[in-house]
């Protein structure tokens, strides 16, 4: 039997967005509701997907100002990045495109990103916001990360899913609106992303689905547009 192909998967975005939640749930098959550590500690396993086994090295990362030059450290050897971002926090939503898109690239070109819409439970913002948001979307991570780590493929996640059926929430913040699928959709296009997916860590839904993707964007690479410019990366939004 062959020898499983290693696969280094490091997971990036603003402090707070529940990156740390995800690797948990997705490892432990379980949420913690006491103590969750600021990092991850790294977590390595045989995982099968579509018939073929890697071995999967997970690696979380503190998104706060304070580790920004330590950081980039865990970019090298980078196979994918899992780029997650809060569905209740402007902020974090922006920075993907002001701040981690072009650290990425710069420290790990050519490495594919996978974009992660985190706490979709509390997937709330402003509606008149929106068109904004979607601008500022691509502005700052994806600077970041295509700074530190260009040509790493980016997995984009949106979490706490489980928050936008949750009427009570509505109910205690008047005036707020979900981020919708068509709205999801519309940021797909928008980015030229072959897929979106909406996981939550606490109810576990889609969380398998966010690190399935992970590899198979480094297994079965998408096919690259002939006029694709040199050093652009593909982005994926699950």
């Amino acid at each position: 039997m062959s020898a499983s192909r290693f696969i280094k998967c490091v997971t990036v975005g603003d402090g707070a967005v529940g990156k740390t939640c995800m690797l948990i749930s997705y490892t432990s098959n379980t949420f913690p509701t006491d103590y969750v550590p600021t990092v991850f500690d790294n977590f390595s396993a045989n995982v099968v997907v579509d018939g073929s086994t890697v071995n999967l090295a997970l690696w979380d990362t503190a998104g706060q100002e304070d580790y920004n030059r330590l950081r980039p450290l865990s970019y090298r050897g980078a196979d994918v990045f899992i780029l997650a971002f809060s569905l209740i926090s402007k902020a974090s939503y922006e920075n993907v495109a002001k701040k981690w898109i072009p650290e990425l690239r710069h420290y790990a070109p050519g490495v594919p990103i996978i974009l992660v819409g985190t706490k979709l439970v509390y997937n709330v913002f402003i509606g008149v916001w929106m068109s904004c948001l979607i601008f500022c979307f691509l502005f700052q991570w994806i600077p970041e990360l295509r700074h530190y780590a260009p040509g790493v493929p980016i997995i984009l996640v949106g979490t706490k899913l489980d928050l936008r059926d949750d009427k009570q929430f509505f109910i205690d913040h008047s005036g707020a609106v979900p981020i919708t699928t068509d709205q999801g959709e519309e940021l797909k296009k928008l980015i030229g992303a072959p897929a979106y997916i909406e996981c939550s860590s606490k109810t576990q839904q889609n969380v398998k689905a966010v690190f399935d993707a992970a590899i198979k964007v480094v297994l079965q690479p998408p096919k690259q547009k002939k006029k694709k410019r040199k050093g652009q990366r593909a982005c994926y939004i699950l």
